[in-house]
């Protein structure tokens, strides 16, 4: 079985969180058969560790960790690397993959500026 992790930063206000509980929440209307689970790397959780563990406990053997940032900065190039390293030393059953940040991705780049078209 398949599952995606959508991983954020994290941040002390938990109104932070809202879109990203949105995100999986369209992630599970459209993709039904698929688990998502959320995850950060600071200040909220569930963290990395904990999101792959949950989805090891459903068995998902392959999961895909979604960076939603919108660049690749130093927490994607350092931070992240580490952290899913460490995840798969420990569940090395699941074949742990990741996308680029999503905000690198043309079409995210297009729906900003389709958004600050119509906020016009």
């Amino acid at each position: 079985m398949k599952a995606i992790i959508l991983f954020g930063h994290g941040a002390r206000d938990s109104r932070w969180r809202e879109p990203f509980d949105r995100l999986a929440e369209l992630w599970r209307q459209q993709h039904a058969a698929t688990p998502v689970a959320l995850a950060f790397l600071e200040m909220m959780q569930p963290s990395l560790e904990e999101a792959v563990a949950s989805l090891n406990s459903q068995g998902v053997k392959r999961i895909t960790v979604v960076p939603v940032f919108f660049g690749q900065g130093g927490h994607l190039r350092n931070d992240f690397p580490v952290l899913l390293e460490a995840c798969q030393k420990q569940y090395p059953q699941i074949a742990l993959s990741t996308t680029p940040a999503v905000g690198e991705d043309l079409a995210v780049l297009q729906a900003i500026i389709d958004f600050s078209a119509r906020a016009l």
